[in-house]
């Protein structure tokens, strides 16, 4: 019987192991923070030789640096200490949302080296001229890196809506239809900084970068599951499965806030009518508060103080939001079966009046029983992770990948 087989490709030459041991080595340490070769070795399950040798290679790419002793108590020389190098390679994220843009370069540790945010009213504005506003507040953090000694080697956009192929399918809070985001944002970035070398430019949802953010730089602990909901003028979502952004079959996965509350609810900007964004979003909140829906930033934190004071009706409008989200959540947590629901945005400020009526919602929805009241499974995002270093990061990330390829880029 003839049996069909599926190619698995062409088998490691000794270039590719190298490169594959390279990156171990080099995310071995990022991981450890500091670390000797030995303690490498051990980690990694490599000869202490064959650690020493792609160190130093990693030390001549100035990936890594080394100084001072460290004494382990054990017997023999003592060691270096390895870093990675807080100069050289880098990442730049860019957050465009309906009401500001978020601008970080990220170093290969992890650490938000440069930040720079800009709150102005993106709804109105020709998709070209939001995505120059982008640019030119990235060309201003590239002089920032180059300040550091860091070398931005791409850019990764955070774009709210349905993204895919580089572009916008549909972003209904800005009114981008089929918008080439990369294509206009590199033009644009190259006519604001034409010193600066050409950077490669990817784009993503941006609460599935915000996700990202969580799981590597948030207080999750051991958590790999988890649903994250992004509260902004608009209701984003991402979910995360066993350490892994779950993006389905066209990149479109994750749009809680297009989940129809009621049919016959108010007319939501994506065509439907009652989406948890019209019960949930900033605006809503807002509007139930008796505040100014369009006040944004200002707004929000108006709403806070006035939660904070015992305000009857922005503690209403806030508690109401709560129930429409828990209600949502928990048919998302029966389908899915996180660990934890994370809710970031406007929200964290927002947990002590939201999580307990979402909380009292789940607790009544999720059919395993898990989700008891106040369990702490449904818990605030942290404020060391948001789309724009999530973003900066996945670039980073690339580096840490292939640190060969980055290295022959920057040296070229």
């Amino acid at each position: 019987m003839k049996t069909n087989h599926t190619s698995l490709g062409p088998k490691a030459d000794k270039e590719t192991v190298r490169r594959h041991n390279l990156s171990l080595v080099l995310r071995a340490v990022r991981d450890e923070g500091e670390a000797t070769r030995a303690g490498v070795a051990a980690r990694v399950g490599l000869t202490r030789a064959a650690v020493s040798s792609l160190v130093e290679q990693l030390l001549d790419s100035g990936f890594l640096s080394e100084s001072g002793k460290t004494f382990s108590g054990q017997a023999g020389r003592p060691g270096t200490v390895l870093k990675v190098t807080r100069s050289g390679p880098a990442g730049i994220g860019v957050e465009i949302n309906i009401d500001y843009v978020s601008v970080c370069v990220v170093d290969l540790s992890g650490t938000d080296r440069v930040r720079l945010t800009e709150h102005l009213d993106n709804r109105g504005a020709a998709p070209a001229e939001v995505l120059a506003r982008g640019a030119r507040i990235a060309a201003r953090t590239l002089d920032s890196a180059a300040e550091q000694d860091l070398s931005p080697v791409g850019v990764q956009l955070a774009l709210p809506g349905l993204v895919a192929g580089g572009t916008v399918r549909q972003a209904p809070n800005l009114g981008w239809n089929q918008v080439p985001a990369e294509e206009l944002f590199a033009a644009a970035l190259a006519e604001a900084a034409p010193a600066a070398p050409v950077l490669p430019v990817r784009s993503e949802n941006e609460a599935n970068l915000a996700a990202l953010a969580e799981l590597w730089f948030g207080g999750l602990g051991g958590i790999r599951s988890f649903l994250y909901l992004s509260g902004e003028i608009g209701v984003g979502g991402a979910l995360v499965l066993d350490g892994e952004l779950l993006r389905g079959a066209n990149g479109f996965a994750g749009e809680i806030g297009h989940v129809v509350v009621d049919a016959d609810g108010p007319l939501c900007r994506c065509g439907a009518r009652g989406c948890l964004e019209q019960y949930a979003g900033q605006s809503a909140l807002l509007r139930g508060a008796g505040l100014d829906e369009n006040a944004g930033v200002p707004g929000v934190a108006e709403l806070e103080a006035l939660a904070r004071g015992g305000d009857e009706r922005a503690v209403a409008a806030i508690g109401e939001a709560g129930r429409m989200l828990g209600r949502v959540l928990s048919g998302a947590v029966n389908l899915f079966d996180p660990d934890a629901v994370v809710l970031g945005g406007i929200y964290r400020g927002l947990m002590p009046w939201l999580s307990p009526p979402a909380d009292g919602e789940l607790t009544d929805r999720v059919v395993s029983g898990l989700w008891p009241y106040d369990s702490g499974r449904l818990r605030a995002s942290s404020s060391a992770g948001d789309a724009a270093r999530g973003a900066a990061a996945l670039v980073v990330r690339a580096v840490l990948a292939d640190p060969v390829a980055y290295a022959e880029r920057t040296s070229a």
